[in-house]
């Protein structure tokens, strides 16, 4: 774009809010009410200051009507999506699958199929695999494999790299970082990678979690869709929980983030902990 833009960037107006908040909740349903404005606003300026638009309504143009508007969206999802994660969050998750789950589960089978639903920078489907090993180790041989996906294209980047700073590991028990981190030998920028074998089990695509088909064509015994409910409305939960329960085996486990709740929205899951539940 040719115009320069000066200090400080324009407020959203009513109309370009509405526009993009409108069009951001029918291609991934993440709901931006009013009082997100600020949140939308803050996210994209960084856009507008990459293609040197000066204000909102400008961006609009380029989104929707430019030739590059098809690139520019796949961008904008992009700085918009919430990616907040970490390792070993809600561990009475991991707790119930190594103690519950798994062992129910690999009394029936010896290949079981995981599913990181919203995986951002892939500190969860590690996580997953870190305790596929442990259960291994504690109890007998199994297969297993990791699917991740995530509609953010940087997070599933930053995912496939493995590596991460140190104090993303901050609450990582020492045993565990011995047995599934890498240390790099930087003093000035030391970091941490996942270990081969935990990566060679974990892979990684782009899914919209509310588009119709996820081209998946496995099913799975263990699904993690962890604080990813809260960000769409009804009509959308309902949608994206049917169309994974309808990815999962029969017993399979799905958890959800400890704020969120399927009341009402699926009849053939059933509650076995707050936010774990068991598809039958």
């Amino acid at each position: 774009m040719a115009n320069n833009v000066g200090s400080s960037l324009k407020k959203i107006g009513d109309k370009e809010f509405k526009l993009l908040s409108n069009y951001i909740e029918s291609e991934v349903g993440i709901k931006l009410p009013p009082i997100k404005r600020s949140l939308l606003e803050s996210r994209l300026q960084k856009r507008l200051k990459f293609h040197n638009i000066p204000d909102f309504s400008h961006y609009c143009d380029f989104v929707f009507e430019s030739p590059q508007g098809v690139q520019e969206v796949i961008e904008m999802i992009d700085a918009i999506t919430t990616n907040k994660t970490e390792f070993m969050r809600e561990p009475g998750h991991f707790e119930f699958m190594v103690k519950v789950a798994l062992p129910e589960l690999v009394s029936k089978k010896n290949d079981i199929k995981l599913w990181s639903a919203a995986c951002s920078s892939g500190q969860e489907p590690y996580n997953m695999a870190m305790f596929m090993e442990e259960f291994i180790e504690k109890n007998k041989p199994v297969r297993y494999r990791v699917d991740a996906t995530d509609i953010s294209k940087s997070s599933l980047a930053k995912a496939q790299k493995a590596v991460y700073n140190m104090a993303d590991i901050d609450m990582v028990s020492l045993d565990f970082k011995k047995k599934y981190f890498l240390k790099s030998k930087s003093k000035d920028n030391p970091e941490v990678r996942i270990k081969p074998n935990i990566r060679k089990n974990v892979s990684f695509k782009p899914i919209n979690l509310i588009k119709d088909n996820y081209d998946i064509s496995e099913r799975y015994d263990i699904v993690f869709c962890r604080n990813v409910l809260i960000y769409f409305n009804k009509e959308n939960q309902y949608k994206v929980i049917s169309r994974i329960v309808d990815q999962m085996n029969y017993g399979g486990y799905l958890f959800l983030g400890h704020s969120e709740s399927l009341a009402g929205l699926r009849e053939n899951l059933v509650t076995k902990e707050a936010s774990i539940y068991r598809k039958e």
